[in-house]
């Protein structure tokens, strides 16, 4: 383990989320979420270890990342969520990834590109940002997939923005998008109706529909930044670094940028080579806790971009080279993403994507390292 920060990805915790989730969305298929870098997991190492699981479709976000699935060898089906430019469709397209479409202009592209395609409408049912609220317009556009030799129309979907706050507004966007998905199986009966994100997929079971997209489920996270294990869900990633140093602070004596922490006591504190440079947020300044020896140690001073410190207590009982826990569990205690997510107002998705490439990632299978 490198003594700066290291995430440790337990490739089967993923596995079984999969199977879980699987498990619950009976008939429908599982659709992994991948995209930014799975999550800050590494999306190779997710994808892989979500379709050992159960997972059959891959989804990302943009074309450059169906393209380093596709270089790893992984062909699943896949689906490329975002907008696309020129270039980026033509990437998308030679990863044989699905696309998605809204607008005539998009499909004028697709035929010109040349290339098979196969093509996903989205309805905008509230969340205001890729897709069309036109009903009518939006199965024009299917029309004109249907009719174009060298195009399939392979799905239709939408995207809840409170699936995980307000059942019943969901329920309403619902109910439009099963109506307009009903007008797309007269083109395209064999068509894919998918709109679930974690939260549906395991709070609305009518909005399972033929495939559900799960995102921060895969790895273990809450949907609703509360326990994971209130849903049987396994947090597949942890976070540690170690102690660089470890020093005595006398009364008055200040650590840190702008000397926002002062002893009032003589006490021990260590150092970790961990900030905001590894994507561990400047917002835990003295706010927040790490595991070192099993207990919680408070971090004090401000977190800088390569080092936090955190208090020991009057006596020095952690070395140069110790173990701290940042995220995952020690001594019957546990520090999860959502601990930290609730610490400064944000999503657990956020603390996990903001890794930063200085982090080192290491992947193992219940304790069993494994190659990346």
């Amino acid at each position: 383990m490198a003594l700066r920060a290291n995430a440790r990805i337990n490739l089967a915790a993923i596995e079984r989320n999969c199977a879980r989730l699987r498990a619950r969305v009976g008939e429908s298929a599982l659709c992994a979420v991948v995209k930014a870098d799975g999550y800050g997991h590494g999306a190779v190492q997710a994808a892989r270890a979500a379709l050992a699981g159960g997972a059959s479709w891959l989804a990302v976000a943009a074309a450059g990342e169906a393209a380093e699935l596709r270089a790893a060898g992984i062909d699943a089906r896949l689906v490329v969520l975002g907008a696309l430019s020129e270039a980026e469709l033509a990437v998308a397209l030679a990863a044989d990834a699905d696309v998605v479409a809204w607008s005539e202009p998009f499909v004028a592209r697709l035929r010109e590109h040349g290339a098979s395609a196969r093509v996903h409408l989205e309805l905008d049912v509230g969340m205001g940002r890729l897709g069309t609220r036109d009903g009518d317009a939006l199965l024009r556009v299917g029309e004109l997939v249907a009719a174009a030799p060298r195009l399939t129309l392979a799905g239709v979907m939408t995207h809840f923005p409170s699936a995980d706050a307000d059942v019943e507004l969901t329920g309403g966007q619902l109910d439009r998008f099963v109506a307009f998905a009903e007008r797309v199986r007269g083109l395209a009966p064999a068509v894919v109706a998918h709109a679930a994100n974690s939260a549906a997929a395991l709070a609305i079971p009518a909005s399972r529909l033929d495939l559900v997209r799960c995102g921060i489920a895969v790895y273990g996270m809450d949907p609703w930044g509360r326990d994971p294990r209130d849903h049987d869900l396994e947090p597949a990633l942890e976070l540690l670094s170690r102690v660089a140093a470890v020093k005595p602070l006398a009364p008055g004596q200040t650590v840190g940028y702008g000397a926002t922490f002062a002893a009032r006591e003589p006490i021990w504190t260590a150092t970790l080579p961990i900030g905001y440079g590894d994507g561990f947020r400047r917002g835990f300044s003295g706010n927040g806790e790490v595991l070192i020896g099993g207990r919680r140690r408070q971090i004090v001073g401000r977190v800088s971009m390569d080092n936090v410190t955190v208090a020991l207590g009057p006596e020095p009982d952690a070395a140069v080279g110790d173990v701290a826990v940042v995220i995952g569990a020690a001594g019957g205690e546990r520090i999860t993403a959502e601990e930290w997510a609730a610490r400064i107002d944000t999503i657990n998705y956020e603390i996990t994507t903001a890794l930063s490439s200085r982090v080192t990632w290491t992947y193992h299978r219940d304790g069993v390292e494994v190659a990346p």
